[in-house]
């Protein structure tokens, strides 16, 4: 794989990941760009003790753009986009329109609020583009073109938590209108946080207080208990297992978990990284013949806080899930989850897990 950095117009940073061939000689960015946007701030809600990030001039993203105007094609026939190339393997480049922008001194006023807690929201978000072919998905990529966007998440992972300020790297993917998509073309984002997530600091806990109780490490005794088990796997690799948890919240959940404890994705052997894209490609081809159709999904990469103490009880891990719970119908947040945070699964974990193993391809 071949790794070329380069900048957009307006300076933002943008890296291709070529696989093989001769080396990439990046095209000049022709648009005539203004700054990027610097508006973003953090605020501390007091009662859930979690940081909430403002990011108004997201408001004026672009939103499902017709294929002859998506901004994550190649730039070809004269139209420019984001990525100025005629044709790309894998891309990462910072996002026209962060939710974190880079801190440059900005002083923000008091609100009155309870306790005076503005700070701008600092960090880097970037755009991962998995493939030039607009109508793909992931699941439609080659194992190749898998361990290339694994390769990339990798080195993202090592740049952005190299930052300073950044307490954790978050890589996911939304897939669907229904997830909320504002594009179409396959891809997926990568946030660098300048604080831990509510989500990592209460499994950090979870995990310390089972390390004081029982002696063991919480991850790697779920995934023993699941394998034990056995109803609730879907698919099983020589370094990956693929499970519906117990206590699964959505209707279609499954969390992938590498056979060893690992903090991250650098931490990945090769081995491990090609087993993983082949299990990865075989789960989201069940998600799709579930309901015979393109399954909508989040999928989010689990990995350990940067400098957080606690950074050795954590474990990487991969939760996919979806909010479709049978064909024609969603799952909406009602009044429980979203008033109380109490998810009510319609569907059994057992029965979802069936499923998934019956529409192997």
């Amino acid at each position: 794989m071949r790794r070329t950095p380069a900048k957009l117009a307006d300076g933002r940073e943008i890296v291709y990941f070529d696989e093989g061939g001769a080396a990439r000689e990046p095209a000049p960015d022709t648009r005539d760009l203004p700054p990027s946007a610097t508006g973003s701030e953090m605020r501390w809600d007091p009662l859930l003790r979690e940081w909430v990030v403002v990011a108004s001039h997201r408001q004026g993203r672009t939103h499902l753009p017709s294929s002859d105007d998506c901004p994550l094609c190649p730039s070809v026939g004269g139209r420019a986009t984001e990525i100025p190339a005629a044709s790309y393997d894998v891309v990462a480049f910072e996002n026209r329109f962060p939710s974190l922008v880079p801190d440059h001194g900005r002083e923000l006023e008091d609100v009155g609020e309870l306790e005076p807690s503005r700070r701008v929201g600092a960090g880097r978000c970037e755009v991962l583009v998995f493939g030039s072919d607009h109508r793909a998905s992931f699941a439609d990529l080659s194992p190749e073109r898998a361990r290339t966007v694994m390769e990339a998440w990798v080195d993202r992972t090592l740049a952005l938590s190299a930052l300073p300020g950044v307490e954790q790297v978050y890589c996911f993917e939304n897939r669907g209108p229904e997830i909320g998509v504002t594009l179409h073309h396959p891809h997926g984002q990568i946030y660098a946080l300048p604080f831990v997530t509510p989500r990592t600091l209460r499994t950090l806990d979870s995990a310390e207080e089972y390390r004081a109780r029982t002696g063991g490490d919480l991850f790697a005794d779920v995934l023993r208990a699941e394998q034990e088990a056995g109803s609730r796997v879907v698919a099983r690799t020589e370094h990956w297992t693929a499970f519906v948890p117990a206590a699964a919240r959505w209707p279609v959940e499954v969390h992938l978990y590498p056979h060893r404890a690992v903090p991250d994705l650098p931490s990945l052997t090769g081995a491990e990284r090609d087993d993983f894209g082949l299990l990865y490609l075989d789960v989201l081809g069940r998600f799709d013949a579930l309901y015979d159709a393109p399954l909508p999904y989040i999928s989010a990469w689990h990995q350990a806080p940067v400098r957080d103490p606690r950074r050795g009880l954590a474990r990487l891990r991969l939760e996919l899930f979806s909010v479709r719970r049978a064909p024609g119908k969603l799952k909406y947040l009602a009044g429980t989850e979203s008033g109380m945070g109490v998810f009510i699964n319609d569907v059994a974990p057992e029965t979802t897990a069936r499923r998934l193993r019956e529409v192997a391809q």
